[in-house]
């Protein structure tokens, strides 16, 4: 094996032996900078004799464990910055104090006050040199058996893209072409050797050298300047990808493998507002918390949310034993969860007794209500059940709460419940409807107040349309979209569960909560940037040639063109800016509950025309968009 191949093979050594030998290093240079301390103070070469030997024997075994605790061995050589040359400085520092306290404590008279500060600069010049010349060593090494393959082009010259440029010398199959970047002052520079360019060079790049990739390495910019990079670079044949801040790496938190294709998440979501700490804790910390459906995917992140917010104990209510063990092994996992009691119930929300006893048992103080069937197809083709669970479950639940006096209710409503033509969007709207009915009877009497909570479509969640996209791309097309005009709110599930949170800690009783979705996305559109993200070209009349046919299937049994948040116009701020207090109409105890026997009647005699019926006289302008489709109707 040539010298050439050396730091390839080193670099592709396990993370023990590389330490192991750092640290062998190290305890043969502290003993050698100790003696060149002693000849340059003496001016000939030194040999240690007498009781000075017992410094030489000593030494290592005072600065390696000095080492070790300040972390030296735990930073990756070839990424190490100013941050881990201070570290060196403040470890070989506190060696040669406690040295220094070693030889006055020995009584070594023989030892030269001066030679304490030549081996300060000494030991500091060889440890700290040492890993700058080794990084400077392995900075254009690629692992053994590696080559690269993939000529990458890296977006963004500041800080972060300069501090992984060697990171991707030696990715496995990576190699980095060039930089872009919108600064002009920049453009014709070169970071180590790799010159600036504008973004207009970036065609040229792709023929010239092949480029598959962009890298983006931006951590600090804001989401809707990443979003119109991204819309700059959908036109051109590239994977867009992510990288992680040097800063994460460092901390332990990511590696370079974790580079990784930018989502359609990173681009929907909006610039994060961050949660108002008061309300997020006032109805949960220290206090007794159950949250129904715990094991969806809000559900799920409402329970992380809360765990974080450090209630006295979480009753997880699911009705999937597979749901509740998910969601019961993701919380215990975090370290947090040592502070809090954990309690899985398995039990649906039809059954009023096991609600009411889990209430009861646990002394519960907060209800988060999660628990629905909302996938609007399925919905349709068995509306029964949707009734009894979003319906039914939520009068159950609620009226569980009465009793328990449980203090605050909320539910997690949609925009679907806004002049529904589905069976969901209407079951949801009068679940609404019950709270509102209840916390109007009760008001003044009862200590629960009920709340309820709408917003749109969550990325990620079970029955987006974002992972069937991926699917559909991932395995060649086509990717199916229902109609060219269809919109759609999104947000991200962590930012639903937040703003749940913080607009139930807002309820005065009976509050119909709207959250801000931000702008509605085209789907159509949606489908294309994820097929441009991927890499690849919508295949269309214009484009015969290109990669994934984007296919029209026709809206499904009670799908809307576009979603709405609002029945009324009657809608007020909030001490939250994502938060709106809406006035909706509601329909008092006594009329609504005829309506509710009756629906329980049309159930049990399997009646989905008088289900429509009484639907269609409770909720208003609930108008179905096609006929029954109950697959056992």
């Amino acid at each position: 094996m040539d010298i050439f191949s050396l730091p390839g093979w080193f670099i592709s050594r396990s993370r023990r032996i590389k330490r192991a030998v750092t640290l062998l290093f190290d305890f043969i240079v502290i003993t050698l900078a100790l003696w060149v301390s002693f000849s340059l103070r003496l001016g000939e070469f030194y040999w240690p004799e007498g009781s000075v030997i017992w410094l030489f024997a000593v030494a290592p075994f005072i600065a390696t464990p000095i080492f070790i605790r300040l972390g030296l061995y735990r930073a990756i050589i070839r990424y190490i910055g100013f941050h881990s040359l201070w570290v060196v400085v403040k470890a070989v520092s506190l060696y040669s104090l406690l040295i220094t306290f070693f030889v006055v404590l020995a009584n070594i008279e023989v030892v030269p006050r001066s030679v304490h500060i030549i081996n300060w600069l000494v030991t500091l010049f060889v440890v700290g040199g040492s890993r700058m010349l080794v990084r400077w060593w392995l900075a254009g090494a690629v692992p053994a058996n590696v080559s690269a393959t993939r000529n990458v082009v890296v977006y963004g010259a500041g800080s972060s893209g300069t501090q992984v440029l060697d990171q991707l010398r030696i990715k496995n199959g990576m190699k980095v072409v060039a930089f872009i970047d919108d600064e002009t002052s920049l453009h014709s520079r070169q970071i180590r050797d790799i010159r600036v360019r504008p973004f207009s060079h970036l065609s040229r790049l792709i023929e010239r050298y092949g480029v598959k990739d962009v890298l983006l390495a931006m951590p600090s910019v804001s989401r809707s300047r990443r979003n119109q990079i991204i819309a700059l670079l959908e036109p051109y044949p590239v994977t867009v990808k992510t990288l992680p801040t040097l800063a994460e790496i460092a901390e332990g938190e990511v590696t370079v493998d974790d580079i990784r294709d930018v989502e359609i998440e990173d681009l929907l979501g909006r610039d994060q507002v961050l949660p108002n700490k008061s309300l997020m804790a006032k109805n949960i910390h220290n206090k007794v918390v159950m949250v129904t459906g715990a094991g969806g995917s809000i559900g799920a992140e409402l329970c992380r949310q809360i765990l974080q917010q450090k209630p006295k104990e979480i009753v997880l209510f699911e009705h999937s034993e597979f749901a509740l063990y998910m969601i019961e092994h993701d919380l215990k996992s975090q370290p947090i969860s040592e502070e809090v009691v954990i309690k899985p119930v398995l039990g649906s929300v039809t059954d009023s007794d096991r609600v009411l006893l889990a209430c009861q048992a646990a002394h519960v103080e907060t209800v988060y209500h999660a628990a629905a069937y909302k996938h609007v197809p399925l919905v349709e083709q068995n509306p029964r059940e949707a009734i009894k669970n979003n319906i039914l479950g939520t009068l159950y639940t609620a009226e569980a709460a009465l009793k328990s006096k449980v203090k605050d209710f909320i539910l997690i409503s949609t925009d679907k419940a806004v002049r529904p033509t589905n069976t969901m969007g209407a079951s949801k709207r009068m679940a609404e409807l019950v709270l509102q009915a209840l916390s109007n009877k009760h008001r003044g009497v009862s200590a629960t107040q009920f709340a309820m909570v709408r917003f749109g479509n969550v990325l990620g969640s079970s029955g987006s349309v974002i992972p069937l996209f991926k699917k559909q791309i991932k395995e060649g097309g086509p990717v199916t979209v229902t109609d060219p005009k269809i919109i759609r709110y999104f947000m991200t599930i962590p930012e639903a569960a937040q703003l749940v949170i913080q607009a139930g800690a807002m309820a005065k009783g009976g509050d119909v909560f709207v959250l801000d979705m931000g702008d509605p996305v085209k789907i159509l559109e949606l489908a294309k940037r994820m097929i441009h993200l991927s890499g690849l070209e919508v295949k269309g009349d214009d484009t015969p040639h290109g990669d994934i046919e984007i296919k029209f299937t026709g809206l499904r049994p009670g799908e809307k063109l576009y979603e709405e948040l609002l029945i009324g116009n009657d809608v007020k701020n909030t001490d939250h800016e994502k938060i709106m207090r809406a006035n909706e109409s509601m329909i008092p105890w006594e009329e609504l509950n005829v309506l509710i026997r009756r629906l329980q009647q049309a159930i049990n005699d399997n009646d989905d025309v008088e289900i429509r019926a009484v639907l269609s006289e409770a909720v208003v302008g609930y108008k179905p968009q096609c006929a029954i489709a109950n697959v056992l109707h």
